[in-house]
């Protein structure tokens, strides 16, 4: 019995698991996932008429929502320093532009956030119509901030792929086999980078869909906003165990 708890207890995958739930983006991430997953299923519950197994949900939706907002005080601070060192970047203006505009409107976004998560603890009180207006100022940014993203990551891509195209041209015209080694290494920092850009891209695009829902551009009900959450979710969670194992 001791060996098999010690073989659980000890098994890689729940290593692997602690250690991304140790990091701060994965526990918000893992939060985050399980909150939309609770949106999705207190939206089901209601549908079936079980409104007193759905509340339990929607509770659970709430605080988690909440402990997020607590986890990300910080983060618009991140995003500005983000932005000063985007303005240094020596890449085409048209990425320049895009990134600092979206490291800007997350800061603006996670600001107005923070201010609304104030209120909805009753630390600061606003009243009504101004925490309406700052709840949507908070959309608006976090859409801002996924279209400059997805901006960005159009022109990085154009970028990368004429980049591949001038490796490729050089692997046919170079005939010193001394930097063979050299091209092979810059051939696989260009693949790491396209699929990094495209892994963003995606997420940006499902993404999207949240704060448009929310500024009531798109008629998308709680149950598919909950899925489109839960999906980004688990994308961003698989980034990073990916990312922390690649460390081991």
């Amino acid at each position: 019995m001791a060996t098999i708890a010690s073989q659980v207890i000890l098994h890689p995958t729940l290593t692997q698991s602690l250690k991304l739930v140790g990091t701060t983006l994965g526990r918000e991430k893992l939060y985050r996932a399980v909150q939309y997953l609770a949106r999705f299923i207190a939206w089901f519950l209601v549908r079936r008429g079980a409104t007193v197994e759905a509340a339990r949900w929607e509770a659970l939706k709430t605080a988690l929502g909440s402990g997020r907002k607590l986890i990300r005080l910080g983060k618009p601070l991140e995003h500005l320093q983000a932005a000063m060192k985007a303005t240094q970047l020596r890449s085409n203006p048209g990425e320049r532009i895009t990134a600092i505009g979206r490291q800007l409107s997350y800061a603006g976004f996670l600001t107005y956030d923070a201010i609304v998560w104030a209120n909805s603890i009753k630390f600061y009180k606003l009243d009504p119509a101004k925490a309406q207006k700052y709840a949507r100022l908070s959309f608006q940014f976090w859409l801002s901030g996924i279209l400059f993203s997805i901006g960005n990551g159009f022109l990085k891509s154009r970028r990368l792929t004429s980049d591949a195209q001038a490796l490729k041209r050089a692997y046919r015209s170079e005939k010193d086999v001394g930097r063979q080694a050299e091209r092979d290494s810059l051939s696989r920092a260009l693949q790491a980078e396209q699929a990094a850009v495209k892994s963003q891209f995606k997420l940006d695009i499902i993404d999207l869909w949240i704060p448009a829902s929310g500024l009531q551009l798109v008629n998308l009900n709680d149950g598919i906003v909950g899925l489109l959450g839960l999906t980004t979710s688990y994308l961003a969670l698989k980034a990073q165990w990916l990312s922390l194992n690649a460390k081991n």
